[in-house]
């Protein structure tokens, strides 16, 4: 007799286990981190901006899955569209057949760049830069990528060759041949561009390792520079597209900046289904594939699939129907603009930049000697110990969840779904104006956990 799997049995028996199950089965340090900083929650449903646990308190969510939540968690439209495609019964993924729906959603898509021709879609962000790279590196036929310090654009093998810190890359050598270039330094492009074997510039709009710009025109003077060296230039939307900055693309903030290739992934799908897409221009797709042979030379298992291909197009719809690039765009402001205006009140806040809703808030070295030597103590133990103490209270006491921008900076980084309002940022002012008195009474709650940060930071050394 067939026993019928019934999951909702299943999580009320074991989802209390929830932390001892990944301890030991999983990456190991992960429960050990979030029960160090008091992060270990036990969150039982979600909805739009929104966490609750058991006891119905709510949790503002201000880091969206790292930028994959969009639209927030399980928006209506998604989910309708998931049932469908379930209920259709669809003959997915025969690998020798053209379904409708990746036409549909690439014919969809391309409309937000019309300057681009054809799409691959994968299954994550790291998956469609590893596309570009390939991609560049067959079309041009040279083998160098150009990358800009302090860039993050993935963890496999040829993304991690164009990512900027040395602590994801230490120990997973040798790579790619690549080069980085300081974001923003065009002589250092040029030189390296003049040596000949550079296929492509790879780049993100906004960085998402600190919230770093480059400086206005730079993309189109990059994009000008790898032209006339014939290199491509390579846009990594995949946290900054759908939306994120205020454009559909961050790209598009600079006139006349047309990519050759551009990386999107994360929130297409509404967070429900693993999705990558690589946009690109029409010779360099019939290059790659350019005979029947090689019509298999870059694909994926899953790549295509249903679930994810419905998500992406009911993702789409909903951001046209619902205004969602303008909500953020405006919502995004009023948020930066609160925030700015507390600079001057703050001695430990150093500045607040970005665009939309990605957001960073950097502190920096007080003035008065009180807060000083408390901040240099910090400092000598672990960089970015500050931004940490910052980000508990939040949660703990304001049920807030932000994240740091990066390893040893003293940055917090702001990408809330693209639904939220006014009244978040309010909530999340509010908080956070708490949060810094707490900090500048020079004693208190923050700076009794400092202790117990320091003393971890110093035992990880």
């Amino acid at each position: 007799m067939t026993t019928e799997f019934d999951l909702g049995r299943l999580l009320a028996e074991r989802g209390a286990e929830r932390y001892e199950l990944h301890g030991k089965y999983l990456n190991h340090q992960l429960p050990r981190m979030l029960h160090t900083i008091g992060f270990d929650k036990v969150y039982e449903r979600g909805e739009g901006a929104y966490f609750w646990d058991a006891d119905g308190n709510d949790y503002l969510d201000m880091l969206a899955g790292f930028g994959v939540m969009g639209l927030g968690r399980h928006h209506p439209v998604v989910r309708k569209a998931l049932h469908d495609v379930l209920d259709a019964q669809l003959a997915d993924l025969t690998r020798f057949d053209c379904q409708p729906l990746p036409g549909l959603l690439a014919e969809k898509l391309l409309t937000h760049s019309p300057h681009l021709d054809r799409v691959f879609f994968g299954n994550s962000g790291t998956e469609a830069v590893e596309t570009a790279l390939k991609f560049a590196r067959y079309a041009t036929g040279k083998p160098r990528v150009l990358y800009c310090d302090h860039a993050f654009h993935g963890l496999t093998t040829g993304s991690l060759s164009v990512n900027g810190e040395s602590g994801f890359r230490d120990g997973f050598a040798p790579l790619l041949p690549d080069t980085a270039v300081p974001l923003g330094d065009l002589d250092a492009l040029s030189r390296e561009l003049k040596k000949g074997d550079v296929a492509a510039l790879v780049v993100e709009p906004v960085q998402g390792k600190g919230v770093h710009e480059p400086p206005p025109g730079y993309l189109r003077a990059a994009q000008e520079l790898l032209r006339k060296h014939k290199a491509l230039l390579i846009a990594d939307e995949v946290q900054t597209g759908l939306g994120r900055t205020g454009d559909f693309y961050a790209y598009q903030h600079e006139d006349g900046v047309e990519p050759d290739l551009v990386c999107v992934a994360k929130a297409l799908s509404g967070g429900y289904v693993p999705v990558g897409a690589t946009l690109g221009k029409d010779w360099i797709f019939k290059k790659v594939y350019s005979s029947m042979d090689r019509v298999l030379v870059h694909s994926a298992s899953f790549g295509s699939n249903a679930q994810a291909m419905a998500a992406g197009l009911a993702v789409l719809s909903v951001m046209e129907n619902e205004q969602i690039v303008a909500n953020a765009r405006v919502t995004g402001d009023l948020l930066r603009s609160r925030l700015t205006a507390l600079i001057d009140k703050y001695e430990l806040l150093a500045d607040v930049r970005g665009r939309g809703l990605m957001i960073g808030i950097e502190f920096g070295r007080p003035k008065s000697l009180k807060l000083r030597g408390r901040w240099t103590m910090l400092q000598a133990a672990r960089k970015g110990l500050f931004a940490q103490m910052v980000v508990v209270p939040l949660l703990q006491r304001h049920r807030i969840l932000t994240q740091v921008s990066g390893d040893h900076l003293e940055v917090i980084k702001l990408i809330p779904p693209l639904v939220v309002g006014e009244k978040e940022v309010d909530r999340f002012v509010d908080a956070f104006t708490d949060v810094m008195d707490d900090a500048h009474s020079g004693s208190g709650l923050m700076w009794d956990f400092s202790k117990t940060l320091v003393k971890q930071a110093v035992a990880n050394r």
